[in-house]
């Protein structure tokens, strides 16, 4: 077996493992949570969204500079190591438990009704795409296949500050 079929194997691996947690949380979370824990939630879902956000903000700025960076030189193994990191310690789990959190303050706060909800829901799945993006080119640069270049990923940059505004204007504004 090559080092990227390994590697990949380890991905789908972790892959699984964070889906069958995400189920357990979830489930967890909807069939014991109680109405007294709303406020709880909300805050532990707003830590998690900075938290995700932050990470969002920072990979594609540190891709920007790896991209420039040279195959197999120190600078580029760090920021494989950096990136790593971000991904596996602070994007993944936070990006879990916004959506786990999210959902049920859909739920018990709003019934999932309302246009506003829908389409902040729609704008976090749009963010968990590009979250998806950057993981596989992650993944790319980890194995020096990156193929893009630092405007590339100085555009990219841009897209979940993009989104991040769009998700507050729905949340706060509420506007259909």
């Amino acid at each position: 077996m090559t080092n990227v079929q390994a590697s990949n194997r380890n991905a789908a691996f972790r892959a699984l493992v964070a889906i069958v947690i995400l189920i357990a949380l979830a489930a967890a979370l909807f069939l014991v949570a109680s109405e007294d824990v709303y406020n709880w939630i909300k805050a532990f879902h707003v830590i998690a969204v900075i938290s995700w956000m932050a990470g969002m903000l920072y990979l594609p700025r540190l891709f920007v500079y790896h991209a420039d960076a040279e195959k197999g030189s120190v600078q580029s193994e760090t920021f494989k190591v950096m990136e790593r990191r971000l991904l596996r310690a602070i994007i993944n789990p936070a990006m879990t438990v916004s959506w786990v959190l999210g959902l049920w303050l859909a739920w018990k706060g709003f019934g999932f009704q309302g246009g506003w909800l829908h389409a902040k829901i729609t704008a976090v799945v749009l963010m968990s795409g590009v979250h998806g993006y950057l993981s596989a080119a992650a993944r790319k640069f980890a194995e020096d296949r990156n193929e893009k270049t630092a405007k590339h990923w100085r555009i990219v940059n841009e897209v979940p500050t993009l989104l991040m505004i769009a998700i507050v204007i729905l949340v706060i504004v509420k506007p259909f």
